[in-house]
């Protein structure tokens, strides 16, 4: 039996040094509404899909929080079907924790812009304001303006005449840009942890420039009046050739945080240590993972390994190796673990190391229903329709008279009905939640897409405000619309970045490691 744990159980837990993976299952807007800081979100609804690359494991220590609801006994169950056992349950959830005296952190990775922050103040990293870096534009002042994001977020918008370096690049393509050592250097975001991480590490590896952060990314630039380029087709820079001088600084900084370099033999042995979870991640861009990668490793780009941790790495005190095919990317991104508080390592020979890395288990899902195609759709009776996409894609669109749901309001959604078919994103989804449905007496005729319905020339609607926002809890809309020109939004945000550490405990500020200042680890 699956034991419950009180909320201050599992803070102590927290703070013992072993590890421990505290799982929200709750979907995403309601997780980012308010949850525990070390919380990871593992939404119900895709549970199974998504727990072997998070939770690689299977005896790791789990607790799993909900609403209160009962949602967490059903995915500890879900799990248990999977092969994990090591599981508990916060008890009374989210609630329980705030009733506690604990504190429940709105947004999402609070970790990573909470550490971000703390960087600030630690390193003394240097801003620079957006009307300043406008005069710098106006005036022709050279400078070098870089965006440390990815590059589906520098398409979309981005300060005007930047260059795409997502900050895992960094160090990598920082010296082809350059035209000399008074040359300064603004690294920008769309808020405030990239630009402060960017710059900082730059910093950290002795770069003879001078190196700022705008100050409040993209938000702060249209807050002082100033219009975003959109559209921007400028591709991230070559990656040089030579590379010898990066990764001396490279290893020099990952050395001052206490990063190890691992040959094959000592990182083996950390893969096959069974009492230990170790995530095995390349951190090179999504072209070259996609070319060639270690049989086994993830992919995780360095820039958004630090920015979003959570999204990667779900079991806290776990061990990490990272990959990389240059000797810089991995050592600079395992220094940033580090202060994270992970244990990581970097593996030499990096992608071409000869590694076995351990089979990961694969997710047991239950077998999808027949998939319906257009003709399908036209040529049958059809039954009340689950549509189990996105709540904002069904607000746009949706078949005519479907529902939408998801899988921990599958019986709401019945509505006394005891056959429907499912609009789902892709089988996987479709098949848990037809699992779902068929536990709860209903028959599942079988599942389609959203290009499908299209296709079949079926009626469509749209229902803008249905569900509404409370229903939507897979949608967070806490300012969710900051990018899109609510400038009270963005106020909104930086003041809950800003506002992130004096949010916390000493207990979960000692998670960082922050280690020597700007200087000290290149001096």
């Amino acid at each position: 039996m699956t034991a419950y744990l009180h909320a201050d159980t599992v803070s102590a837990w927290l703070a013992d040094g072993q590890e421990i993976a505290l799982l929200d299952v709750r979907e995403h807007g309601q997780y980012g509404e308010g949850h525990p800081f070390l919380a990871v979100n593992l939404p119900y609804s895709r549970l199974e899909i998504e727990a072997p690359a998070l939770l690689p494991r299977l005896d790791a220590r789990l607790v799993l929080l909900d609403d209160g609801d009962g949602v967490a006994e059903l995915a500890a169950a879900a799990l248990a079907v999977q092969g994990y056992g090591n599981l508990h349950l916060l008890q009374d959830g989210a609630p329980g924790w705030q009733a506690a005296g604990h504190t429940l952190f709105k947004g999402v990775n609070v970790p990573s812009k909470t550490f971000g922050e703390l960087v600030e103040h630690h390193a003394g990293t240097p801003q620079v304001s957006a009307e300043t870096l406008r005069a710098w534009q106006a005036e022709g002042r050279v400078h070098v303006l870089l965006d440390g994001r990815t590059l589906a977020e520098h398409r979309k918008q981005t300060i005007p005449g930047a260059i795409p370096v997502p900050n895992g690049e960094l160090a990598l393509r920082i010296g082809a840009l350059l035209s000399g050592p008074d040359e300064p250097v603004v690294v920008h975001c769309a808020g405030r942890t990239r630009s402060i991480i960017g710059a900082q590490t730059l910093r950290d590896l002795g770069l003879p420039n001078p190196v700022y952060a705008l100050e409040n990314g993209t938000q702060g630039w249209q807050l002082a009046g100033f219009a975003l380029e959109r559209g921007s087709t400028r591709e991230v820079p070559a990656r040089p050739s030579a590379v010898l001088s990066g990764q001396v600084r490279a290893r020099a900084l990952a050395s001052a945080y206490g990063v190890p370099g691992l040959d094959v033999t000592q990182a083996q042995a950390w893969l096959d240590d069974a009492t230990r979870t170790t995530y095995v991640l390349d951190v090179r861009t999504d072209s070259e993972f996609a070319a060639a990668t270690l049989p086994g490793a993830r992919h995780a780009p360095g820039g958004q390994l630090v920015q979003a941790t959570d999204h990667y790495i779900a079991v806290r005190h776990a061990r990490v190796l990272l990959l990389d095919d240059d000797g810089i990317r991995a050592p600079l991104a395992a220094a940033w673990l580090r202060r994270l508080g992970f244990e990581s390592a970097v593996v030499e020979d990096g992608i071409h190391a000869a590694l076995r890395v351990p089979h990961r288990q694969a997710a047991r899902l239950p077998v999808a229903p027949g998939e319906w195609q257009a003709g399908d759709l036209r040529a049958q009776a059809l039954p009340r329709i689950l549509d189990a996409r996105g709540s904002l894609a069904y607000r746009r669109a949706h078949p005519a008279g479907a529902v939408w749901t998801t899988r921990s309001r599958a019986a709401q959604a019945l509505q006394g009905e005891s056959s429907v078919l499912l609009l789902a994103p892709d089988a996987a989804v479709a098949a848990l939640l037809a699992a779902t449905l068929k536990a709860l007496g209903a028959t599942v005729q079988g599942w389609t897409t959203w290009a499908a319905w299209q296709a079949s020339g079926l009626p469509c609607a749209a229902s803008p405000g249905v569900p509404d926002d409370r229903a939507a809890i897979d949608t967070l809309f806490f300012v969710h619309d900051r990018h899109d020109g609510n400038l009270d939004a963005a106020r909104a945000y930086l003041a809950w970045e800003t506002a992130l550490i004096g949010q916390c405990s000493a207990q979960e500020l000692a998670q960082f490691r922050l280690g020597p200042a700007h200087g000290v680890a290149l001096a």
